[in-house]
């Protein structure tokens, strides 16, 4: 049979409403004795407070959600790690979700994190529509988004945590151009979300910049699932059948993600072709993988530390004051060179720099 909390009073000698004082952290005008008498109690006995029970009691959960595309993307992986450590530090626990950019699935898993208590969620969707989240804050649930800027008609009290996508593609491009490179390709999964067509844009910008409209080739892939999420590697490999069959080959590419840099140089390497000597290539994210990759990967990294530590706080601010103004908070990417980009020549052009974004 299963402890009770009145078993727990009992051995403590205590009563039942002290044992709960206890569970609840209402313990500025307890005895010390007391204390201690209740926590041998919880600890003889193995007593697990029933956390449902303590919710409905005390309105307050102990858990956060966290709604991911797919962990199958080591970077989403990443930055669940970096939440969930700082949750914990903070008393939280994080309940994970994967949505594969779905708005119905997302719906199912916000309504089933509200049963659980939920109050406060993170969202890395990036999915233009967000409507669905409204029925949703209008019962006390507090949402930060993930991965996207806000819209300039948005009225929903959601805030917001990204990087300059725009700018991680323009820098990406910018690179291979100071070293040499024309003919640049950019390959991206379908551009249907706000941070997938900011990345494309941005190497539009380079390109257009450097009076290459003529040399423009974006490779927008065929995926298996809506967004592609799961299978971005296997995507590369494809995407490399096609760019070893091109005349003229570019030179460089930049790739929508580090996933599909990785498929992509596994494949060009089984054609023959190698990365740089052949193909050059940046990605972006920075995952932790590309150091490991031969040759290890250029990418545009995200500050998922800082990242993480500004969603829970915004996300903390909200579930204390729900009314409080929304906010956008955008990062710089930071270009992490390695082996994967050849200098073809010493081209004179102004150095990319890349600081904090200013908002």
């Amino acid at each position: 049979m299963a402890v009770q909390i009145q078993d727990v009073a009992r051995h403590a000698r205590v009563s039942v409403t002290t044992v709960s004082n206890v569970l609840n952290g209402r313990m500025d005008r307890m005895r010390l004795g007391t204390l201690r008498r209740v926590n041998e109690a919880i600890r003889v006995l193995n007593y697990q407070p029933n956390q449902v029970a303590r919710l409905l009691k005390t309105g307050r959960s102990p858990l956060l959600g966290l709604l991911v595309p797919t962990i199958a993307n080591p970077f989403f992986g990443s930055l669940a790690r970096e939440i969930d450590e700082r949750a914990q530090k903070l008393g939280y626990r994080l309940l994970l979700g994967n949505t594969a950019r779905d708005s119905e699935k997302e719906r199912d898993f916000l309504e089933s994190l509200m049963a659980f208590g939920v109050r406060g969620v993170i969202t890395t969707s990036s999915i233009v529509e967000q409507d669905h989240y409204r029925s949703f804050i209008e019962r006390g649930l507090s949402i930060v988004s993930f991965d996207r800027k806000s819209s300039p008609h948005a009225s929903l009290p959601v805030d917001y945590v990204s990087i300059d996508n725009f700018e991680a593609g323009r820098a990406a491009t910018e690179h291979l151009l100071a070293a040499g490179h024309r003919a640049i390709a950019y390959v991206t999964a379908p551009a249907k979300t706000l941070s997938r067509i900011d990345r494309r844009d941005g190497y539009l910008a380079a390109m257009k910049r450097a009076r290459l409209s003529a040399e423009i080739r974006v490779v927008e892939l065929r995926v298996k699932t809506a967004f592609g999420d799961s299978d971005m590697s296997e995507v590369g490999r494809n995407v490399a059948n096609e760019v070893a069959k091109t005349n003229p080959r570019p030179t460089a590419i930049v790739t929508m993600n580090d996933m599909l840099a990785i498929g992509m140089i596994a494949r060009l390497h089984d054609l023959g072709l190698r990365v740089p000597n052949d193909i050059s290539l940046v990605g972006i994210d920075d995952l932790y993988l590309d150091p490991l990759i031969r040759p290890a990967i250029s990418s545009m990294r995200q500050p998922l530390p800082d990242i993480a530590q500004a969603m829970l706080e915004r996300l903390m601010a909200r579930l204390e004051n729900p009314k409080l103004p929304t906010t956008e908070l955008v990062f710089k990417p930071e270009l992490i060179a390695r082996d994967s980009v050849r200098t073809l020549a010493p081209i004179p052009s102004k150095r990319v720099r890349v600081g904090p974004a200013k908002r």
